[in-house]
């Protein structure tokens, strides 16, 4: 319903300033896929390294490998695969995060933390894909590294405040 109100407002307000608001539609609708054209690529390589890593059984290796630093600085085992995976996918990082809330429950530190964890990080390198391919940007310099600094922050946030 509030789709409709919003389109039915556009419509009278482009007709209101007399404009063409059928063309300008399509020339956006355009500009959009010209630009969903220029992304699909990075997308694609970005979302098949992220399934080549787990079925190449390198993603278990890596979080069986940062384990015991993990745990010596106070994060659970379980987070690991989660914090690999939040900066490359959202999507991926929010199913980690219900299997978590499933199997350890809503209110158990690992849960409170991979919470924290999800809300105080970003998708960096899709989030970076999609904006920087757009943009036309090739090199994104300190771009991607400072992303995951934050990201790095965010999850030392969770270690430290979650109890």
């Amino acid at each position: 319903m509030i789709l409709c109100g919003f389109a039915l407002f556009c419509l009278l307000a482009g007709a209101f300033k007399r404009l063409p608001v059928y063309d300008l539609f399509v020339e956006g609708a355009r500009e959009g896929l010209k630009t969903a054209a220029g992304i699909l690529p990075s997308l694609l390589v970005m979302l098949g390294m992220v399934k080549a890593l787990e079925e190449s059984g390198l993603w278990a290796a890596l979080c069986d490998l940062a384990a015991p630093v993990a745990e010596k600085a106070g994060v659970p085992p379980v987070l690991l695969p989660f914090m690999l995976m939040r900066p490359l996918s959202g999507s991926a990082a929010l199913a980690m995060l219900q299997d978590i809330m499933a199997v350890h429950g809503p209110d158990s530190r690992e849960a409170l933390m991979a919470g924290v964890m999800m809300g105080s990080s970003e998708t960096v390198f899709y989030t970076c894909t999609v904006y920087l391919a757009a943009a036309g940007v090739k090199k994104s310099r300190h771009t991607v590294p400072c992303a995951l600094l934050a990201c790095l922050a965010g999850y030392a946030g969770a270690v430290l405040f979650c109890p």
